[in-house]
Parts: C-alpha cells; sequence; structure tokens
C-alpha cells in the first residue's frame, strides 16, 4: 500500500524571515492560513473520500507551505488537536509538518508527540552557510544537524528538503549539499530546484543581471547525482520538482521549473547508464527495460533516441515485466543499474 498525504498549506505562516526565492502563496496556491474548522472539513471530507482502513492507516494529516512550529503556539495547538480527532483506530496514520531547523527544540518536541505527530520535515535548503545567507535564510547548516539528531532522538521521521541552483550556489555547493544530507540520512528527501518568481528578491535580482543561473542540463546532471546517491543509501525521494501550478507558471521568470522535471532526471538517468554499456562500434542497441520506464528510457521527448542517433547508434527497446522498475539488461542478460558512486553495475 503507497503512502498518502492530506496536504494543508499553510503559506508563509510563522516563518520569521523571507528568504530570496520564497512566494509561498504563489507557490501553494493558498491565499491565506486556514482556520481550525476548514482545517476539520478537508480532513473530514477526505476521511469519507477513503474509505479503505488499510489506506487510511497509511495516509498522513500533512500540514505544509509555512513553518508550523513557528506559528503561534495556540494556533499551532488547535490544528493539531483538529487532526488528532481523525487518529487512531480506523483513523489515519498521523500528521506530517515542515518547518525551520532552527524552529526546533525539546519543548517544541515534546508537543508534537503529544498530538500525534510522526514525521517532521526540515527546509535544509543548502547546507553552505554562504549560500544560505546570501539567500537570507536565516539559519546554519550546523541548525540543520542539531535539529536532526533532535528529531531522530525523539523517534520522529526524519525529511529533509533541499534546492538546487540557488543565488550564490555553484554545482560544487550543490553537490556538498547533497553529500551532507545523504550523511545526515533522512528517511526522506524532497529536492526543489530554484525557481525565479516574479515579487520575490530572487527575481529582482535576475531581471538585474546579478544572479545568473547556471545552466539547466547542469542542474539535471546534479539532480541525476542526488538520486543515484540517495537511492543508494535508501533514502526515499518523495518530490523532485516542484507541482506544476498555473499561479507559479504565470509568475515564473526563469531557474530550473519544468512540470515534468523528474522525468527529465530519469531519462538523464538512462542515458548515462546507457552511455557506459553500449558498445560505441554498434550502429543499433536493443535495451530491455521495465514497461513502465519506456517513457524515461526513450528520454523525455525521446531525447535518449535523439542524442544517440546524433551518435549514429539507433536505440530499440524491448519491454519485459520482469526487469525491475530503473533497471535494464543490454546483451548480456543481466540487470544494471548504478551504484552509490555513479558507476554501472550488473546483478
Amino acid at each position: 500500500m503507497s503512502h498518502s498525504n492530506i496536504s494543508i498549506f499553510i503559506p508563509h505562516a510563522g516563518c520569521p524571515h523571507a528568504c530570496s526565492f520564497c512566494s509561498q502563496n504563489t507557490i501553494s496556491g493558498a491565499p491565506h492560513a486556514p482556520f481550525a474548522e476548514e482545517v476539520r472539513q478537508t480532513i473530514s471530507s477526505a476521511y469519507g473520500y477513503i474509505t479503505d482502513k488499510t489506506a487510511r492507516a497509511e495516509t498522513e494529516i500533512a500540514f505544509f507551505g509555512g513553518s508550523f512550529t513557528a506559528i503561534p503556539r495556540d494556533y499551532m495547538i488547535s490544528l493539531l488537536e483538529t487532526a488528532g480527532d481523525f487518529i487512531g483506530e480506523d483513523g489515519f496514520k498521523g500528521v506530517r509538518i515542515s518547518t525551520r531547523p532552527d524552529c526546533i527544540n525539546g519543548e517544541i518536541l515534546d508537543i508534537l508527540k503529544k498530538y500525534h505527530v510522526t514525521a517532521i520535515e526540515l527546509g535544509a535548503q543548502s547546507m553552505c552557510d554562504r549560500v544560505l545567507e546570501m539567500n537570507e535564510r536565516g539559519h546554519t547548516a550546523r541548525d540543520v544537524e542539531k535539529s536532526s539528531a533532535l528529531i531522530r532522538a525523539y523517534g520522529f521521521e526524519l525529511g529533509l528538503q533541499m534546492m538546487t541552483g540557488l543565488y550564490g550556489s555553484y554545482p560544487e555547493d550543490d553537490i556538498c549539499t547533497i553529500n551532507r544530507i545523504a550523511e545526515l540520512s533522512p528517511d526522506t528527501v524532497r529536492i526543489y530546484p530554484t525557481a525565479i518568481i516574479d515579487g520575490t528578491k530572487l527575481g529582482e535580482l535576475f531581471r538585474s543581471g546579478v544572479y545568473v543561473p547556471y545552466p539547466f542540463e547542469k542542474c539535471v546532471e546534479i539532480c541525476a547525482y542526488a538520486d543515484k546517491l540517495f537511492h543508494s543509501r535508501n533514502i526515499r525521494i518523495i518530490r523532485m520538482g516542484l507541482h506544476a501550478e498555473r499561479s507559479l507558471e504565470e509568475k515564473l521568470l526563469g531557474g530550473f521549473y519544468h512540470p515534468a522535471f523528474a522525468e527529465i532526471v530519469r531519462s538523464e538517468l538512462f542515458r548515462q547508464a546507457f552511455e557506459r554499456f553500449i558498445d560505441q562500434t554498434d550502429s543499433s542497441a536493443e535495451m530491455t527495460v521495465s514497461p513502465c520506464d519506456r517513457s524515461a528510457a526513450a528520454g523525455h521527448k525521446k531525447s535518449n533516441v535523439v542524442y544517440f542517433a546524433d551518435n549514429n547508434i539507433g536505440l530499440i527497446f524491448k519491454e519485459d515485466k520482469s526487469v525491475p522498475r530503473d533497471h535494464f539488461f543490454y546483451r548480456e542478460n543481466k540487470y544494471c543499474i548504478y551504484d552509490e558512486t555513479g558507476s554501472v553495475i550488473c546483478t
């Protein structure tokens, strides 16, 4: 049974800083922080829709968008109490929240434990202090490390959110962030390539030419590296790229947003793997993949097919349900996938 969330957005609520990239109302589409009664209606509606008890037991009520542990305490508890009415026997699994690394301490975690919070996601964004300062985050990489350790000590599921291509962040800084996050061994990660939104500080820096993002293709390569490393450490990637939202696209100035970003990264992973395996002297190569990987293996808009055709190699795909997802085989009847070093290995 797959995990799911009942997502409730609290735009910018509780955040003590206006980060360079932030436009929570645009990203979430939520006009205001919801009242407890609105939250009750949302959860009640989901409860009625999810009738399977097993599915409910794998579903979390998720408060996203703001810094949940920094909102006024009475308001925070009112939301948790409302959610708590739907947790327990025949109810939902628990509550998932997102917050800032500098808004976590023992007293807050005691409250969250009391009110059925099961998972805490921290907006780390970068593990480079220079980048954090340039983007006005107001916390340090050390804050991420300390809060992560404390969350673990209390027995919560730990999630870390990171961004690539922030103002002042070079590719090597993003690789460093990925490596340091992997060392913290979170249960989950979300990877958000920077989107430049009109009306933000980042938008002003972009318009003035002060902030010039590195190439989109480099961002895809970096996220492909993150995908390989996190999967090799059994760290689940629960989001790659921002959700496609009309309100976001209408105010988008640039950056690394694409509605199919995750698919583009998977296509890059297959291309890299094929390139290592394919005999460059052949005029064609038959790759056997899982049916669910056919599109990604061919590449977004058949980019991989075009890439190898430009190198005088015709890609031919064969589907086989016995091939595991994200694996393939070529020539030898062995399944192939990346290890954590980026090398293709066979099983």
